[in-house]
């Protein structure tokens, strides 16, 4: 199936729904689904944005205008996940119990609006990484139309560049909470610190990247072809992070790559 008979297709399952909520974050995956859902449904859908303190304020900035440009019917609607204990702890569980705490924020707003599904942006190459959310959305009925569509990210970025969606090259993200190793508290403060490390860096000139705050530390996870660069300029950003609060800063000489934080759960079962 060639790529306009397979969106043509997921509009025609979009459809069938009558009233779609997708939950939107502003990615090239919620963007696609959403751009669909509004071609095919018009105001029956609305994407909807939350508001959580681990989702960096420039993502939430980003998401919202972006929304407004494509013309989304769309609402923001605050997340309180730091009040629950159970994230906070920040178990290898921490993304099943937001997933769970975020679905039900959701179906209690599709509640609400007469809405009576919701859909996310998940793919085929999201399966093939260690997703707890996933499971959650499995047993809350979530709708994953790109994946039952057999897309992958390289057909949703070709699909979005064709749609003309401005994202549609935008490098990968995920919450702040994923910076932290499991068994440290997730704390404001230090995901306040990450964000603003993070934005530091990118206003440097740096692409893909992520600041894992490790006890005192900062340690920086760029791609390769960035690691020259940062070397040159360490002193400029040691002293940087410093003053946001990080004691020791270290580049990780194994480059970005997600998930990294994840990496202890398989080393420990060896």
């Amino acid at each position: 199936m060639n790529q306009e008979d397979r969106l043509a297709k997921l509009k025609e399952r979009i459809r069938e729904k009558g009233r779609l909520m997708v939950a939107y974050s502003g990615g090239v995956d919620s963007s696609l689904l959403a751009a669909l859902a509004r071609d095919a449904l018009g105001d029956n859908a609305l994407a909807v944005i939350l508001d959580s303190e681990t989702l960096p304020r420039g993502e939430l900035q980003q998401a919202a205008a972006l929304a407004g440009q494509m013309g989304l019917n769309f609402r923001i609607a605050g997340f309180n996940i730091l009040q629950q204990e159970p994230f906070q702890d920040n178990t290898p569980r921490r993304c099943y119990i937001c997933k769970k705490s975020s679905i039900a924020l959701l179906k209690s707003i599709a509640a609400e609006e007469g809405i009576g599904s919701i859909a996310d942006g998940l793919n085929r190459d999201d399966c093939q990484q260690w997703r707890p959310g996933t499971a959650a959305c499995h047993e809350e009925g979530i709708w994953h139309p790109l994946l039952e569509a057999g897309m992958g990210k390289e057909d949703i970025r070709a699909a979005a560049r064709e749609l003309g969606l401005p994202v549609w090259n935008k490098p990968s993200s995920a919450c702040l909470a994923t910076r932290i190793p499991y068994g440290q508290p997730i704390i404001r403060q230090t995901l306040r610190m990450v964000e603003e490390a993070e934005s530091l860096l990118k206003s440097l000139g740096f692409g893909q990247l992520r600041v894992r705050a490790d006890g005192r530390g900062a340690r920086i996870e760029l791609e390769k072809q960035d690691m020259k660069k940062a070397l040159e300029s360490g002193e400029e950003i040691a002293c940087k992070l410093q003053a946001l609060g990080f004691q020791y800063i270290s580049l990780d000489l194994q480059g970005y790559r997600s998930g990294s934080m994840d990496e202890v759960l398989w080393t420990s079962r060896d």
